[in-house]
């Protein structure tokens, strides 16, 4: 027999009003619906509603999880930073870490991410190529203390992950390993009811080769991807690439040098010269781990610092400071070509290649030049597709323009491959009888961000509206008020949990009906059952939350109904 929870014995206070710092409406139904409560910035406390809903999600993943021959263990979140050092990610995450030390002043930080831990345990119980392949994987609580923590539950300082790590002794079984959690993703966000996309990545400070995130299309979202409306490309912006096609500069002229006062910008340059930015070469100055490095794109183009960030990665990148140009005669600020640049690592974006002519800085105050041709004035250190994508830009694969949307990161795979064992000498003992080196991959699941991405996709106006999956109950009973009505609605409760349906009854005394109606769509479990006008004929009206469509029933009706609906 299912559980009915009774809303006059359930810790819970709904609000009518959004609150004053929610900005996104998952933050605005979770608090108000009674769900979760602000603790700290970035720190929530699941109430009683939102830790089921959490649960069903895990319940979900975890069923996943064992069917592809998951292991479930549970790592300590306090970790010693011996490891971390180890990989490097001691100092290449910063500031996110929570770092802090015990009473003897030993250092430890608490966990973003496990990959080292997991590496270390399998070195510790696999020996022989017999142990092998294995997934082990966790649901727990991760800590990264994030600069701004917003929206809610969406980017928390301590937040709910899934994290796998398959461990194998060749690159096939890796590629198996990749697969089977790339359909048991697939099968998990189906199950949650999560709209998502699966797009390309970039493994950035993660390390490895094959990446693709799993994206819940969502206006909430701080992840931006392109998808294209005439083939199956779709990529985070990071990751997109764009297929140069090189100039013909047999017809260019040789540079010439401009008169060009008071134009430090491309705007101010373009309106003086009178062509569009697009003809012009925009020089971005940033400093990677402290090298001051120059950035060519487009004139009408911007820099994608994250995406510079990733391919650089795990290089420190930041923009210059006026302070920067004091003793670089060789910098003139805001007309700086590439050109006659010395000792300054020169990046370009693609669209900058070879044979290609442009108007850009004369390296002079005051200055500009043109036919200014790339592979013949000036030489590029590295290609890297570093502008922001923009809705329009040609598709990688079939030329269409892309579109440009917004999402939720619910989940992340990667094939690190030897990254981490080679850091920490992860080898097996061999069929050959010789020592062979283990490949990883990695795969994460946000739980919590689950709970965010669904209240994103599937509230309406009302308030929220759960999928069944991850409902904190199947059916939601209102008794309008009178004892009557009270009186049958605990009645079909009782018999709708006989028949195995998870039951919230709203039997607040003093409550007027009005209240608990909107309450009910506020707190959007899939059907309403009220027992209502018709009660002393034993007569419901059910509702279905998402569609608003109503029937009136009889308790035995009702009963059978649900539970039609449930198997």
């Amino acid at each position: 027999m299912a559980q009915v929870q009774r809303m006059s014995r359930l810790m819970i206070k709904t609000l009518r009003d959004d609150p004053a710092d929610a900005e996104t409406l998952n933050h605005k139904l979770l608090v108000r619906a009674g769900y979760v409560r602000r603790t700290a910035a970035g720190i929530w406390t699941w109430l009683p509603l939102g830790k089921k809903v959490l649960e069903n999600i895990t319940r979900v993943v975890r069923e996943e999880m064992d069917a592809i021959g998951g292991q479930e263990v549970l790592l300590p979140a306090l970790l010693p930073k011996e490891p971390y050092e180890a990989s490097g990610r001691y100092d290449e995450y910063g500031d996110l870490l929570f770092r802090l030390q015990d009473r003897k002043g030993s250092d430890y930080l608490l966990g973003p991410t496990h990959e080292e831990i997991f590496t270390q345990v399998v070195k510790d119980m696999c020996s022989s190529y017999k142990d092998l392949p294995v997934i082990l994987y966790q649901i727990q609580t991760k800590y990264r203390d994030e600069a701004r923590p917003r929206a809610g539950v969406l980017r928390g300082r301590e937040f709910q992950m899934k994290d796998s790590y398959s461990f194998d002794t060749t690159d096939e079984g890796l590629a198996e390993a990749y697969q089977l959690h790339r359909a048991a993703y697939i099968r998990i966000f189906e199950r949650l009811g999560l709209d998502h996309r699966i797009v390309s990545a970039v493994s950035g400070a993660m390390g490895g080769s094959a990446s693709e995130e799993f994206l819940a299309p969502a206006p909430a979202g701080e992840d931006t991807f392109v998808d294209c409306p005439n083939c199956d490309y779709a990529a985070n912006t990071e990751a997109v690439t764009f297929n140069a096609t090189a100039g013909d500069a047999s017809g260019v002229g040789p540079v010439e040098e401009l008169d060009t006062p008071d134009t430090p910008t491309i705007e101010t340059l373009a309106a003086h010269l009178g062509v569009p930015a697009s003809a012009t070469l925009k020089n971005l100055l940033v400093k990677v781990d402290g090298e001051i490095v120059a950035v060519g794109v487009p004139g009408d183009r911007e820099v994608d610092l994250g995406k510079l960030g990733e391919h650089l990665a795990p290089a420190v990148v930041e923009l210059v400071t006026a302070e920067d140009f004091v003793g670089r005669p060789d910098l003139v600020r805001g007309y700086v070509g590439p050109q006659g640049l010395e000792k300054v690592r020169y990046i370009a974006d693609p669209r900058v290649a070879a044979g290609t002519a442009w108007i850009t800085g004369a390296n002079k105050d005051g200055k500009h030049a043109k036919n200014v041709v790339a592979g013949r004035d000036f030489e590029v250190d590295d290609y890297l597709d570093v502008v922001v994508v923009e809705a329009g830009d040609p598709c990688p694969k079939c030329g269409t323009g892309l579109q440009v949307d917004r999402a939720i990161e619910i989940g992340h795979i990667f094939q690190l491959g030897r990254k981490y064992a080679d850091i920490f000498a992860l080898d097996v003992l061999g069929q050959q009888g010789k020592p062979v080196r283990v490949t990883m991959g990695s795969y994460g699941i946000g739980v919590s961000r689950a709970v965010a991405a669904l209240a994103e996709q599937t509230a309406d106006d009302k308030g929220l509206c759960w999928p069944r999956e991850v409902a904190p109950a199947d059916v939601h009973v209102v008794a309008a008020g009178k004892a009557l009505q009270t009186e049958l609605a605990l009645e079909v409760s009782d018999k709708l949990a006989a028949a195995g349906l998870r039951v919230l009854v709203d039997d607040r005394a003093g409550v007027s009906p009005g209240v608990k109606f909107t309450d009910s769509e506020l707190i959007g479990v899939p059907k309403i059952l009220v027992a209502g006008r018709r009660a002393a004929e034993g007569v419901l009206e059910l509702k279905d939350r998402r569609t608003g469509e109503r029937e009136e029933l009889t308790v035995g009706e009702a009963v059978a109904r649900l539970s039609e609906q449930l198997d």
